[in-house]
């Protein structure tokens, strides 16, 4: 049985070049489209994409809906259904653009691909986040070993994810030259020429006016860095493990090495020992910048402020913070009614005009309002 079509294959190998290069989508992406597009010719049995119509499409939903993971027996979540149909819709419709497509495929027809409005709304309904508080945080790190290298370094890069709220594949390639500490300024440059940032992105953040432990903990190593190990500006902030096969046949640290981490792999899997050796759940190093957000909400007092805060996360408008990371938390939400049942001072008319109108300007920017 065939398991390719080689006209299909032509032609997805010119729209994940599309997606990559004119639509500016990073790997992750391109290889979901490609997940979904390999999903769907599996179920039509690797069908001329030339000869798709509406039914497929309807076909296709139906077997989503009754999908049953071999080993789990479980079906596919909304979610993943919404998110394979919308990469398929987003493909036909490219599609029927395509010379030697476009007189076969109707446009409209790739509009078969959409869940029914109920299902699409639990699909994109928001959860509840979860997110780690300071104070677990706080506890994680003040719980963590000391003595080795390995020891040192995981304490700081823990303390460096609450003090800069930077991502963990940012955080796998920063080098030591990009952190700067001078007695006027605290700040990381996430340079996109050489670190990981997301959509290739360049801005400075500054360090968070969060825990001072934090912060002391990570110029005790970068100083540590800098005048024990004799590292320079071009080696890793954070460097890789050096291993040696032990007596046992086992792997053993021995200390680290000048090399970068391919990826952000063991930075997740020193959060998830920490965070269980200290007796609390599993929160991730993206979790932190929730945590980070949550903070600017209570600590900002004006528009200028939390636009700042934002900035400073790397969203270039604040709704970005506003609509991604930015609900109340149920506890916060109980305390800002609370205070509402209290009497107090009427906001003045050109405090309340000034927010108003810096909110409407970034709903502007951002394209809400036309």
């Amino acid at each position: 049985m065939k398991k390719h079509h080689p006209d299909n294959e032509r032609i997805k190998r010119k729209y994940f070049i599309f997606l990559k290069e004119a639509k500016r989508q990073d790997d992750a992406s391109v290889d979901a489209a490609a997940k979904a597009i390999s999903r769907f010719e599996e179920h039509t049995i690797w069908k001329d994409f030339k000869a798709f119509h509406s039914k497929d499409a309807i076909e296709f939903k139906k077997y989503l809906a009754r999908f049953q993971n071999a080993r789990t027996g479980k079906g596919l979540s909304k979610a993943t259904m919404n998110s394979t149909l919308r990469s398929l819709k987003a493909f036909f419709q490219w599609l029927a653009r395509e010379p030697g497509y476009k007189s076969r495929i109707n446009y409209s027809e790739a509009e078969y691909f959409n869940l029914s409005e109920k299902d699409a709304r639990v699909a994109t309904a928001k959860r509840r986040s979860r997110l780690p508080t300071m104070e677990q945080i706080k506890k994680v790190i003040s719980s963590m070993p000391q003595e080795t290298i390995i020891d040192r370094r995981n304490r700081a890069l823990i303390a460096f994810t609450i003090l800069t709220g930077a991502r963990d594949s940012a955080i796998a390639s920063f080098k030591l030259k990009h952190v700067e500490i001078t007695s006027e300024l605290e700040c990381v440059y996430q340079d996109a020429r050489e670190v990981r940032t997301k959509a290739s992105k360049t801005f400075t953040t500054y360090f968070f006016p969060v825990d001072d432990e934090f912060r002391r903990i990570v110029l005790n190593w970068t100083g540590f860095l800098r005048t024990e190990l004799l590292f320079g500006d071009d080696d890793p902030l954070f460097p890789k493990t050096a291993l040696i096969r032990g007596e046992q046949h086992v792997f053993e640290s021995i200390g680290v090495l000048r090399e970068h981490w391919s990826n952000a792999t063991p930075i997740r899997k020193i959060f998830k020992d920490a965070f269980e050796a200290a007796g609390l759940e599993y929160f991730n190093p993206h979790s932190f910048r929730k945590t980070l957000v949550r903070f600017g909400q209570v600590t900002c007092q004006t528009p200028e402020e939390f636009k700042a805060w934002s900035q400073n996360l790397g969203h270039e408008g604040v709704l970005t913070t506003f609509y991604s990371y930015g609900e109340v938390q149920e506890a916060r939400q109980s305390e800002i009614f609370q205070k509402l049942k209290q009497p107090r001072e009427k906001v003045s008319t050109n405090q309340a005009e000034e927010i108003a109108a810096a909110v409407a300007r970034h709903i502007m920017r951002a394209g809400a309002i036309t």
